[in-house]
């Protein structure tokens, strides 16, 4: 089944380059130009990853990013200006994936995008675990990468499930920022370990009743991060 993407950005001649070369690749492209418009398509239709730039008209993809994490946790990967590190920065604590920089290659996109898609489209039954683990009041389902705390469902993106998924079946296990960002982004993964950091932050935020003093994510100050039922 062909692949549903979202393009959004108000350079027209931008978005055409992009839908044409995803739809040499057999993806279905959907496209749209403003912000608000993209929030509504994305509560519309099911896609399997947004490609989503930061400028844009009546809502910033900031806010359009936030705004999915509402409601959804489909893949989205940010469109940045080259070199403005703050919006990478502020890309990943509004909840996207990952991020790409203007200008950008073509090839580099598509390889990104599947990538994702490959990582988020999960696996074959018996890789999924096809297991409901439970640690305290924490619930991880998964085979539907749902996560529950105390009967209660919350959402998370396709990389913080990723990172919580690794830590929680390696209990104990520490794992360095290098690590996390090799195993759960891949080693073509062109960013830095502040990545990590940042995840791992809104991650705790989410399942952790405090954040300050983590339940179940702890740090090995100097080494890095694991899972602890505490």
């Amino acid at each position: 089944m062909a692949k549903k993407v979202l393009v959004v950005d108000d350079e027209k001649l931008i978005v055409k380059g992009i839908r044409f070369s995803l739809e040499q690749d057999g993806m279905e492209v959907d496209c749209a130009y403003d912000g608000e418009e993209a929030l509504n398509m994305v509560k519309e239709k099911e896609y399997d990853i947004v490609l989503l730039d930061v400028m844009l008209p009546k809502l910033s993809g900031f806010e359009v990013c936030q705004s999915i994490r509402e409601f959804s946790s489909v893949p989205v990967v940010m469109l940045t200006a080259k070199g403005d590190d703050m919006d990478k920065i502020l890309g990943l604590e509004y909840g996207a994936d990952d991020y790409i920089t203007k200008p950008f290659n073509i090839l580099e996109v598509k390889a990104r995008l599947k990538a994702i898609m490959r990582r988020t489209a999960r696996k074959a039954p018996e890789e999924t675990r096809s297991k409901v683990v439970e640690a305290g009041d924490l619930r991880l389902d998964c085979e539907g990468r749902r996560v529950s705390i105390a009967g209660k469902e919350v959402n998370l993106t396709a990389k913080e499930f990723d990172v919580l998924e690794l830590l929680v079946f390696n209990p104990n296990k520490v794992y360095s920022r290098e690590n996390l960002l090799n195993i759960v982004w891949g080693y073509e993964y062109p960013g830095d370990v502040r990545t990590v950091d940042v995840h791992i932050r809104r991650l705790r935020e989410k399942i952790e009743a405090n954040p300050s003093e983590p339940r179940y994510v702890h740090t090995k100050w100097g080494v890095g991060y694991y899972f602890q039922q505490t």
